[in-house]
């Protein structure tokens, strides 16, 4: 048997056992827990990869370990969060719509584990299965946080189905796996990112909702853009087209 390396695997089932306790929470009707569990099964998921790649502890079964943890923590649990909380009225469409989510996220780990060694490491294809995870724990924090603000059953399973797609899309993503965190930076990005850390843990209820909104808002513009950038053709085919 190969080796089994023991802290980011360790850090691994963390991530797991934040997904189960998640589902527990779920179950007894307590959607903060359920949802801040989320959130801290995303944080483990974060470490656990960069403490194997610092540690030089990467192994096959540690990729596949980590894969099953995710579909627990971020496919299964948000799944059963989001019917208890608000798809139970619709019956047999908030049941199916629950697993449509927890079916794309499985899809989603399996077309990466596939094609990771092929893609560009710059961005993601389709919406990660722990952003897709997060956006649902964050949303539901931020609506028990802002009482004046009321989300109707119908818009939350609007937003069931729109990252059940993302997740299966093409759609890129960044991911900044390539960014070089060593490299010098203006002072103005250091002040953006210690505004947002003040913000997060001044008020992580809202600002990690706002923040995730505005990582998918932003890709997704990102991407309009793009394909209508491609889909216009530039001067030099329209003079080569006018010639002929």
């Amino acid at each position: 048997m190969r080796k089994v390396y023991l802290v980011p695997n360790f850090v691994t089932t963390a991530n797991m056992f934040c997904g189960f306790y998640s589902i527990i929470a779920s179950i007894h009707l307590e959607f903060s827990a359920a949802a801040w569990a989320i959130v801290a099964a995303g944080v483990f998921d974060m470490l656990d990869g960069r403490i194997a790649r610092l540690a030089k502890a990467t192994s096959q079964f540690g990729v596949e370990y980590d894969s099953l943890s995710d579909l627990i923590s971020f496919g299964i649990a948000p799944a059963i969060l989001l019917y208890q909380w608000a798809l139970e009225p619709y019956d047999r469409l908030g049941w199916l719509a629950a697993f449509l989510f927890l079916a794309c996220g499985a899809l989603r780990l399996a077309r990466f584990n596939v094609n990771s060694s092929s893609l560009p490491k710059n961005y993601f294809q389709g919406l990660p299965i722990p952003m897709a995870a997060g956006m649902v724990a964050t949303f539901i924090i931020f609506n028990q946080t802002v009482t004046w603000l009321s989300f109707r059953p119908v818009f939350v399973l609007v937003l069931t189905f729109g990252l059940s797609s993302l997740m299966v899309s093409t759609i890129r993503f960044p991911s900044y796996k390539e960014f070089n965190w060593r490299s010098k930076a203006t002072f103005g990005y250091f002040l953006v990112g210690v505004l947002i850390m003040i913000l997060i843990v001044a008020k992580p209820e809202i600002t990690l909702f706002l923040l995730l909104s505005t990582y998918i808002g932003l890709s997704l513009g990102w991407n309009l853009v793009r394909m209508l950038t491609l889909s216009v053709p530039s001067k030099t085919e329209k003079g080569s087209a006018t010639v002929l």
